[in-house]
């Protein structure tokens, strides 16, 4: 599937649904994936359990799927799916349909499927809880262009950690931090994916057409860098019934803490100026067609892309995985 193409299909089911007088939750939507279990992530489906958990819960809240079908004939992986992953997701999902909403027209998205079983057991008692050992994705300062978009040496800084030596968090709280470093390393990925499409279009075994296509279709490129590029993922898990305006992640960080208010600021002004160094990439991929040599121009502007977009992730994260935990941001 292409970006889009389960919204597509989910609106023709949606339309039949509605002229054979029934509802979106009486239709199950179940659908084919594959992928493979890694210690680091590196795509969709391709990372550890907890990435895999975070991906299919938000396809069955934000798509109403009910039932995923892995195509996979390892007895490792498909015992991790039965075992860490479908539980997990089946947790996240009641959780989430079980909390109060403003009442709205049923969708594939806000109706429930068939309910299914929770085989995970709960231990009565209080939420274990322990020291934050979430760790953010250290900036190594390499930098390949000579021209930085912005000063790095007077971005803002948020309020120290808390200095209790007896605070602690529950894993819940810190799956909040770590996903977001999941997400960003998905962007990592894609950033190695467009160095490698530029040396196969210098080497002529792929054309621009099809760079620039496979381009567009990343998640950095879908991305509108407007309310950052953890809450295009996980935002929308949490926020399904809700409007993504009241609800989404920035604001509730202002809210919740106003002495981040800065932060947020410079890293909203980061994001279009990220999308603005995409759009150079695009350019020199348009002028490699016409040019002798294009290629020094084109690696010069997917060099300035990967200063900006490193230097930027790992400056949201320093800021901002410890106050998710602490401020209890879903």
């Amino acid at each position: 599937m292409k970006p889009g193409d389960l919204a597509a299909g989910n609106s023709i089911i949606d339309d039949a649904v509605e002229e054979a007088g029934r509802t979106a939750g009486d239709v199950r939507r179940l659908v084919n994936i594959s992928g493979r279990f890694m210690s680091s992530g590196g795509g969709f489906l391709q990372g550890p359990a907890e990435q895999w958990v975070a991906e299919l819960t938000d396809f069955a809240l934000s798509d109403g799927i009910s039932g995923f079908i892995l195509g996979s004939d390892d007895r490792d992986d498909l015992r991790r799916f039965t075992t860490e992953v479908a539980p997990a997701v089946r947790e996240l999902v009641a959780a989430e349909r079980s909390r109060p909403s403003p009442s709205a027209t049923p969708t594939a998205a806000t109706q429930p499927a068939a309910p299914a079983s929770n085989p995970m057991p709960r231990t009565a008692g209080a939420v274990p809880r322990g020291r934050f050992t979430v760790v953010p994705t250290p900036d190594d300062g390499l930098r390949r262009s000579a021209e930085q978009p912005w000063e790095e040496s007077t971005r803002p800084t948020g309020p120290a950690p808390d200095p209790d030596p007896d605070r602690t968090y529950t894993a819940h709280e810190q799956a909040t931090g770590q996903h977001l470093i999941e997400v960003h390393n998905m962007l990592r990925a894609e950033l190695a994916q467009i160095y490698d499409l530029i040396e196969q279009v210098a080497a002529g075994t792929i054309d621009v057409g099809s760079a620039r296509s496979d381009i567009n279709t990343m998640t950095m490129r879908q991305n509108k860098w407007t309310l950052g590029t953890y809450c295009e993922s996980y935002c929308r898990i949490v926020t399904t019934h809700h409007s993504l305006e009241d609800q989404a992640l920035f604001p509730g960080l202002r809210r919740a803490d106003p002495r981040l208010a800065p932060i947020i600021d410079h890293l909203e002004h980061e994001h279009h100026v990220i999308h603005d160094v995409l759009e150079g990439v695009d350019r020199a991929l348009v002028a490699f067609v016409a040019a002798a040599d294009g290629v020094p121009e084109l690696r010069a502007a997917v060099d300035a892309l990967s200063d900006s977009l490193l230097s930027h992730l790992a400056y949201e994260e320093r800021q901002l995985v410890e106050p998710l935990a602490r401020l209890g941001m879903r």
